[in-house]
């Protein structure tokens, strides 16, 4: 897969709003979502035995790995087992498509299923089950609103309502109690391209009042769960 440039911002919701009908105006917004231009994304995230993840995030290393399972609006009918790769200042995402029950299988921390399979990243995902006891640790779960642009592969996305699912590892189910890691009126702004981003793009971000961060979900929604450091 190529490697992509990705920003990340914290950004409040009235200037998202107002970020949101600018670009609407000369971008494309993308082509799954719903008539609100939105649509709903829960993750579940694996680590290891030493939260080897989490770590790696925390401690600012430049090259470092996240293993989920993503879903779109609790649906089963398109589920991705997807790596996402940091290398220095570029990320790196492989994804596959998966069954119900496998990804039922790998919930249950049952890696069998993958040994099967021609494929490097469930090759991988076996291995590092196997070997390093990778298992489920946090759902994710927040509304996302894309803008698209052909040039350089540019995705603006606003990551909305960000929730951890607290304790739990249920992906399907609609009535796991969330809690939100961000204050009220927080949301996340992201921006991913190939190689540069047009210069309308850059302008039209650089008057927008955002906080840029090493913004991580993962490590946000994990925030409420105790780990020994």
């Amino acid at each position: 897969m190529p490697e992509r440039h990705e920003l990340k911002y914290f950004i409040n919701r009235g200037d998202m709003m107002a970020l949101g009908h600018k670009l609407g105006y000369l971008m494309t917004a993308d082509a799954h979502a719903d008539e609100k231009g939105e649509y709903f994304i829960r993750s579940l995230y694996f680590d290891d035995a030493y939260d080897t993840a989490y770590y790696d995030k925390t401690y600012g290393y430049m090259s470092r790995d996240k293993y989920r399972i993503r879903i779109y609006n609790l649906s089963d009918q398109a589920i991705f087992l997807e790596r996402k790769r940091k290398i220095g200042d570029l990320i790196q995402k492989s994804s596959a498509r998966i069954s119900r029950k496998l990804c039922d299988q790998l919930i249950a921390g049952n890696p069998k299923g993958l040994s099967s399979i021609d494929n490097p990243l469930l090759n991988d995902m076996y291995r590092e089950m196997r070997t390093r006891l990778m298992h489920p640790v946090v759902i994710v779960d927040y509304t996302r609103e894309t803008f698209v642009y052909p040039t350089e592969n540019v995705r603006i996305t606003f990551d909305k309502g960000l929730k951890t699912g607290l304790f739990s590892t249920d992906l399907f189910s609609k009535d796991i109690f969330t809690v939100s890691p961000l204050d009220t009126g927080r949301e996340i702004l992201e921006v991913k391209y190939n190689r540069f981003l047009p210069d309308f793009i850059s302008e039209l971000l650089n008057d927008t009042p955002t906080e840029r961060s090493a913004i991580s979900k993962y490590v946000l929604c994990r925030r409420f769960e105790p780990l020994d450091i």
